[in-house]
């Protein structure tokens, strides 16, 4: 069971936390993590998809919900440590952007992570992401112009 503390419009904790699965108030929020990472090359990593979960067998960044009593910064090391069994070093992270999301009830936070690994030595955690792979900032684009990056993250053109 994933718990998830929440937040009002303003993003202000309010002392309560909310079962993943059960539909959220209207103004009740909760923290989503984006993690980019970016190697020595300037190439950025991107997962596929699991098949049977939502934009199936699509590419995207690592990302997921914050859990009760984490801070940003500690979910997004977390999903990428799940996700993909990397651990990355939180002084390499930074975080470019954060805005509210009313369409999907959370305060989306989106980190760039300047890290260097041999993909060999990445686990990735079966129901989520089957595939991985560095890609330039061209291939991203072509990816995403071509329908293979989730649709919701067209935002990376103002990032990268």
């Amino acid at each position: 069971m994933e718990l998830w503390d929440l937040y009002d419009l303003n993003r202000n904790k309010i002392n309560r936390t909310h079962k993943r699965g059960i539909p959220l108030l209207e103004d009740e929020y909760h923290i989503v993590v984006h993690v980019w990472i970016r190697n020595e090359k300037g190439e950025i990593l991107v997962t596929k998809r699991h098949p049977d979960k939502t934009h199936p067998n699509l590419w995207e960044c690592t990302g997921g919900s914050v859990l009760a009593g984490e801070e940003s910064l500690e979910g997004a090391l977390r999903e990428v440590k799940e996700e993909i069994g990397i651990e990355l070093v939180k002084s390499n992270g930074k975080l470019v952007k954060s805005e509210r999301r009313d369409l999907y009830n959370n305060f989306g936070d989106i980190w760039i992570f300047d890290q260097t690994f041999d993909l060999s030595i990445a686990v990735l955690q079966e129901d989520e992401v089957v595939d991985i792979k560095w890609v330039n900032k061209s291939e991203l684009d072509s990816m995403y112009d071509s329908g293979l990056i989730v649709p919701t993250l067209s935002y990376y053109k103002d990032i990268f």
